[in-house]
C-alpha cells in the first residue's frame, strides 16, 4: 500500500467549503414539514374524537384550538401541509424524469415556498 498522509486532506464536502444550495434546503424543509405535521395532527384527531363524544370532551380542546396560539398552531400546521404536499408533488415530477437541471430544480423550490404561502392564506379565508 502506498504511503499516502491521509490526515491533512479535507473531508469531503467539506463544512468550511459546501454552500447550502436551495434545493437542498427545500428538500430538507419537506422533511421538517412532515414531521411538523405528524406532530400535531393528533391535536385535529383530539378535536374530532372530543366532539364525537361529548361536549365536556369538546370545550377545552375547542377553546385551545380557537385561542391565539391554536390559531397560530393549526396555520403553522396548514402551511406545513401544503409545503409538504408540493415537496412530494416536485419529488414525483423528478421521479419521471422533468425539471431536473439545476435553474428549473431552483425554481420549483422557490416556487414551493411561495405556492405554499398562498394555498395557506386561501385555505384561511375560503374555509
Amino acid at each position: 500500500m502506498a504511503d499516502v498522509n491521509r490526515g491533512n486532506r479535507p473531508l469531503s464536502p467539506h463544512i468550511m467549503i459546501y454552500r447550502p444550495q436551495l434545493t437542498s434546503m427545500s428538500s430538507i424543509m419537506v422533511r421538517l414539514s412532515g414531521i411538523a405535521v405528524l406532530v400535531l395532527s393528533p391535536l385535529v384527531v383530539w378535536w374530532l374524537l372530543a366532539a364525537a363524544t361529548s361536549e365536556t370532551a369538546f370545550v377545552p380542546i375547542d377553546s385551545f384550538l380557537r385561542s391565539w396560539f391554536g390559531d397560530l398552531l393549526l396555520l403553522g400546521a396548514t402551511w406545513a401541509l401544503w409545503y409538504h404536499t408540493l415537496g412530494r408533488l416536485r419529488h414525483v415530477i423528478w421521479d419521471f424524469g422533468y425539471c431536473l437541471d439545476v435553474e428549473t430544480s431552483e425554481k420549483m423550490g422557490i416556487g414551493m415556498f411561495v405556492f405554499a404561502t398562498v394555498l395557506t392564506i386561501l385555505t384561511v379565508f375560503l374555509v
